[in-house]
Parts: structure tokens; sequence; C-alpha cells
């Protein structure tokens, strides 16, 4: 196997000519009205767009068909200096790739303004059918004013066998960023497969801290979490594949699903069974649940409170989806026109490369594009998404026309103005972004020896339309377009490409205050009532928890649900207890909630020769650990579950930096209403919500919020404090 390693210097002759065809293609310009230099990379075009970078989804291999090398990283300065860093570094080289070849992506800018962390892959296969292993990993270059000396080292203690993406700096100096590690680091769990194609996935955000080595997992996403940053209020925000339906492709036999016993090298194989969530084919009593969209996420920096930006969803983004039982007449299909009206009245559907405008903190900008076919590209949209804003009231505004969202293979609308990708809003109000004007699907217009990709991105300053929307300004190109002549082994194929390359993934190095390090809040008034009347001191079970890799989530009410989510069973009422009904129609007894834990136990391609890595399956909560603390849920209960207490709250000690799902069942566990989003916690955290579906300002019943203590929780503390011997974790250590 190999590994990648730095690359040796090149010589002052190769050096000197790769620097002198770089400036050949970079004169000077001016256009572009720059407050600051403009960090970016290259990258030789991949016509394919499917798991290749730059694509939606699986973008995060290394091998030379997902990464074709030969991109660098270039800065841009105000008045039109065009430098290739990794050239002046001495890393990457043109002509036939080799062992010196590069692949670069992802720069982000620290604080401070004066360095940057980037990615980088090294190695290209030296002869006809040879097969190369190679990494993504983390480099750090400082110099990056004029005039200064380049300077690029590989961060330290990183994981050296797994491709490392999408870093960016942490409040403290750490590094946050995107990997495809398992998730425990176990190498026969590698790679983690998503829940919709199988195919290889990162398995969530990663913190490491370079000078300790401590590395820790953030949060756990089955089918992938993408460019994450901090933002001015110190929440990581990131984009999230949720996907949280069953297995399409175990309904074909000819992929040779099956599942493994457990997460264990040696377990035992068995059929294909999927137990959660919702069928997703039509049935006689439901209809089918099919999940599949990229939403803006945010967790703080310590790992704790992951969850969709502002508890924003389907009900204030998306403008279809359907009920989910056929037999109960009080459920509504959703529309975005239906009454009441909701704040939003631009429909989207993908959240991608997000990110902050450093004018106005809390508005966010991303790229709407289709799955497949546009490289990721596609229509620019923001979200006025700041802490304090309820998520009822956020507008999302169509910065492009929305027929630059998707392709066009015939006509082309009117409107039209290109495809759109990476947008960077500038310190001084402008707007940049990689643009294409190509309105048909991506493609390869040459043969696989000499390919001919139709996009062509190049950065644009951005400049407003007669209508308000934004386009590419003809006069704003960032460069004159920056050419190569490139050649490689495919590995049986020599290919070669001379041409434009990609210009990618645009950030503005420019100093900013360090934001807050966000971490855990202390419990909110109803959850410290039951710690109190429990006589538990909140940190000492935190610690107990944390020791042991567990956490805890907490509902108040999970009879509560928000008064637009119509779609799921909303008259709901424990028996002998609490009911919040929203009209007078069909009724729903509710009696345990049953927790789901994410485990990697699918394979595909037969149990006599699985195919490499495995996807990840919900499977009733049985983490040994977590259930030896709680009290047993009593006769009837579905495997996994604990009893809903009267009050309609739930808790449950459930193992930390794992997805998690779950679902209130009836007496008999046939599921009731089913959460449709993975949602991980660290260790230590005591998660706690106001019902089922969060409330955003009233309920079905037209009431706030619960605010109930949780009776729940406070029987989950009063067990735990009777089986816990030592009184260390007494409050007054009685």
């Amino acid at each position: 196997m190999r590994f990648p390693v730095l690359v040796s210097r090149l010589s002052k002759t190769a050096r000197a000519a790769l620097l002198a065809g770089a400036m050949t293609a970079s004169t000077a310009m001016a256009a572009a009205n720059l407050p600051n230099p403009i960090l970016f990379v290259t990258q030789v075009p991949v016509p394919q767009d499917f798991a290749t970078i730059g694509t939606v989804f699986a973008n995060h291999m290394s091998d030379m068909q997902s990464a074709a090398r030969g991109g660098d990283l270039w800065i841009r300065y105000p008045n039109g200096t065009l430098r290739n860093l990794t050239a002046e570094a001495g890393y990457g080289s043109s002509g036939m790739q080799g062992a010196n070849a590069i692949a670069v992506r992802d720069p982000a800018v620290h604080f401070n303004g004066s360095k940057a962390v980037f990615s980088m892959v090294i190695g290209a296969p030296t002869s006809q059918y040879q097969q190369i292993t190679t990494y993504w990993q983390l480099y750090e270059i400082s110099g990056l004013g004029s005039g200064q000396t380049v300077s690029i080292s590989r961060v330290t203690n990183q994981p050296a066998d797994t491709n490392n993406v999408e870093p960016t700096y942490a409040s403290d100096g750490s590094i946050i960023f995107v990997s495809d590690r398992s998730r425990n680091g176990d190498r026969h769990l590698y790679p983690q497969l998503d829940e919709y194609e199988s195919t290889p996935t990162p398995s969530g955000l990663w913190k490491l801290n370079p000078a300790t080595g401590r590395l820790v997992l953030l949060q756990h996403a089955p089918s992938g979490s993408f460019r994450p940053f901090v933002d001015s209020f110190g929440r990581v925000i990131f984009t999230r594949w949720d996907h949280l339906q069953r297995d399409q492709q175990a309904e074909n036999s000819s992929y040779g699903a099956f599942n493994w016993g457990s997460e264990s090298a040696a377990a035992a194989t068995s059929a294909a069974v999927d137990v959660f969530p919702e069928p997703r084919e039509d049935t006689a009593t439901t209809f089918g649940l099919r999940f599949n969209h990229f939403f803006p996420w945010m967790i703080n920096q310590d790992g704790s409170g992951e969850e969709t930006l502002n508890h924003i969803g389907r009900h204030e983004l998306f403008g279809y989806f359907n009920r989910s039982l056929r037999n109960d007449s009080s459920l509504i299909d959703f529309s975005d026109a239906a009454a009441p009206p909701r704040a939003n009245t631009n429909v989207t559907e993908n959240w991608l490369q997000i990110a902050e405008d450093p004018t106005s903190p809390g508005r966010y900008f991303a790229i709407d594009a289709p799955e497949f076919y546009t490289h990721s590209s596609g229509q620019i949209v923001s979200i006025n998404g700041s802490p304090s804003t309820n998520p009822s009231n956020m507008q999302v505004t169509y910065q492009t026309p929305r027929s630059s969202r998707d392709f066009h293979p015939g006509a082309v609308p009117a409107d039209f103005t290109g495809h759109y990708r990476n947008p960077l809003p500038l310190s001084n109000g402008g707007m940049l972004a990689s643009w294409v004007a190509e309105p048909r699907q991506s493609a390869n217009d040459g043969t696989r020896a000499n390919p001919v990709p139709r996009y062509k991105f190049r950065l644009y300053s951005l400049i407003r339309d007669a209508s308000g929307s934004l386009r590419a300004d003809p006069n704003g190109a960032l460069t004159t377009g920056i050419t190569k002549s490139v050649s490689w082994w495919d590995p049986d194929v020599r290919v070669s490409y001379n041409g434009p390359l990609w210009e990618l993934s645009a950030v503005e190095v420019r100093s900013r205050p360090v934001p807050p390090d966000t971490v855990e809040a202390a419990p909110e008034a109803p959850e410290a009532q039951a710690f109190a009347a429990a006589n538990v001191d909140f940190t000492a079970f935190q610690n107990f928890l944390a020791a042991r890799g567990l956490g805890v989530l907490v509902s108040r009410n999970v009879t509560t649900r928000d008064g637009r989510d119509r779609q799921q069973p909303y008259n709901l009422r424990v028996p002998g207890g609490v009911q919040t009904l929203g009209n007078s129609g069909q009724s729903h007894d509710i009696q345990f909630m049953q927790f789901l834990q994410g485990d990697q136990v699918r394979g595909l391609g037969g149990a006599v020769s699985p195919n490499r890595g495995r996807r990840v399956l919900a499977q009733p909560l049985h983490d040994a650990m977590a259930l030896q603390f709680m009290p047993a849920p009593g006769p009837g209960a579905p495997p996994g579950s604990v009893k809903i207490a009267s009050d309609g709250s739930v808790a449950a000690i459930v193992p930390a930096q794992r997805a998690m799902a779950w679902q209130s069942t009836d007496a008999n566990g046939t599921p009731v209403v089913a959460e449709r989003y993975w949602i991980s916690v660290k260790p230590g955290e005591v998660r706690a919500c106001g019902g089922c579906h969060g409330v955003n300002t009233t309920d079905q019943a037209g009431h706030a919020p619960a605010q109930n203590m949780p009776q729940a929780l406070k029987d989950l503390l009063d067990y735990w404090r009777s089986t816990t011997a030592d009184p260390l974790f007494n409050s007054g250590f009685d």
C-alpha cells in the first residue's frame, strides 16, 4: 500500500518553468473590485458527475478518476497579480503526472488572516496499469502576503490513512474537518457507505488539536456531512445529506444486500432486514417515505446541540410532501400554499456550499442544485438564520433566477444566466462565485483519452441586473483563464488534457474577530428542576456519562407537535395521562418511545464475497452501557424503548457519537410518529427538546412550547441514583 508523503522540492529549472507557465496565464486583471486577496484552487476538469470531486456527495475520494491531478492553490491580489502558491512551494507539475502530482481543494483562512488550511493529495501512477493508494490530507500555508515567502506543511497528528477534506479553523485553534474515517476507527468498517447509493461517504465532522493529537468525532452522519465553517456566533454551520429511509438497493437482489449481525469484524451474516423507518413504497395503510435532501445544519464546537439551522425543516423550505398514513383522515399532504400562509415564499430543495455574509452576520448564501448533472452548481439562494430568528420567520431569497438551479437540455429559459457554485460574499458587500454559462447537463464531449468537459468553471465578480438578480459581470473575471497541459494513467489508458482549469472554492484573505467557542449550554429551567427534584448534581452526572461514552435525550411532551406539521399523527394521548389534540379527528395512543441507533451493518455484494465497506442501518437501541442505567420499560415494550411518562415526557440514555433516531409507538409496539433525522450527542450531553417535532411558535392545539418539568427525566435520575453506589454523584455528597 502506498501512502502519500511530502514531495521533494522541484529543481530550480523545473520550478522556473512551472512558474513561467503560470504567469503566462495570469496577466494582471483589476476589473473585479476586491477588498482583499482571494485564495482559490484550480482543478483539472472531471467530466463525470457521480462521486467525483466537485459533485454533490461522495466528492472526497482521491483516486485518479475522482480527482484528476494538475491543479494548484492560487492567490489573486486586488491589483490583479496572481501567484501559484503550491508551485512556489515546490509542489505539483505540468505534463505527465507522476509522484509529484497534486490536486488541491477547500482552502479556509485563519481568523488572523495570515495563514490558511487546505486539503491536498499527492501522487499519481507512474506507469500503465499501476494502482496506487493516496489520501487527501490537511496542510497549512503561510506567507500569503505580497512578496512573502510561501511555506506549506502537513498538519500533524491527523489520520494518515483516511481522506481528510474541507477543513476550517475552530475558535480555539483546532481544526474541524470532514473525514471518511470510520466512526470508531475500526478499519474493517472502512469505508462507510451512504444510505442511498451505497457509495463511500464521509462519516461526519471531526475536530483535531494538531499540537496534542486529540481527535474527536463531533457528529456522526450516516450519509455524510459537508463544508463546515464557524460563523460569527461560534456555531459550526455545515451541510448534511439527510436520508433516513429504507435501503432502496435491498429491494433489488442484484446488489446482494445482507445484514451483519453487529459491527464486529467477525460478525455473522443474515438476510437484509430494515426495521425503520416507514416503507419506501405505498402500502394499504401508509404512504411511502422517500427522504433525500441536503439541509443547513449547525452544531456547537464541542459537538453538542446538533440540529438543523435554527430548527428549520421541510415545512419551512419544501413545496410539497405526502402524509404518512392513508387511514387517518385528519392527516393532510403538505403544501407550501396551504393555510395559514408561511413566511417563506420561495421553495428550495438543497443547501450546498454555505457561506456567511461578512457584512450581515447570520445571513447565509448557498447553492440549490440538483443531485446530479451540474457538478453541484445551480442557483444562489440566501436566508437569515441568526440565532434569535424563529424558523417560521426565515425567508429564502432567490439571488439568481430559479432557472439557474436546473439544467436545460432543450429550450433555455429566457431568464437563465448560467450555473453558479461556491458563492463568496465579500467584506465590501460584493460577491464572487464560480460560474459557467452552460445550460445543458454535464458531459464529456470528447473521448476518454482526450476529454472535453462541457462545464468550464471560472471565477467572476457578480453584479445586480435590472431585475435585482445576481449575475456574472462580463468584465469581472478574476483571471484571464488558467490553462494547463497534463497527462496521466487511468490506469490502462493514457489520458491527456490541454485546456482551461476549473477555478473553485474562493475565500477572502482577511482577518476577522475570533467567534465565541460555543459549548453545551446549561440546562433550561424544566430540566434543571428535574435535577433538583432528584437531588442529582448536573455536572457530576455529565461527567459520569462522558466517562462511559453516553448522553441523554429528553423530550418534555411528545404528544405536542408543531402546528404546521399535520403529515404525521397529531391527535396524540398517553393512556391515563396528557393529551394534545389538533382537532376532533382520529386520536392515537402512544405508550413507548423506541430509540434506534445507527449501526454500520448493511453489506452488499453477497455474504460470501462482500464488497468493501458497510452502510449504516437503524437498529433498536442495544448499547449495553446505556441500557444498564435505565429502568425496564415494562411488558409489551418494543426493543430499545422507554415508557412515555404520564406528562408526555421521555428520557433515555443513549450512546454518544453515534447517529440516533426514534419513534413513538402504541402499546403493541406499532410506530405512530417517526423522527425523520439522525441526531448524535456528545459524551456527557443532556439534550432536551419541547416535543416530538419541536414547536416553532404554537403546537397543534395552539399552545406555546412545553415548559413542564419532564417527569421521565426525574424518574431516570431517581433510578440512576438508586443503582449508582458512588455518593460522589449525589448533590451535596450525602
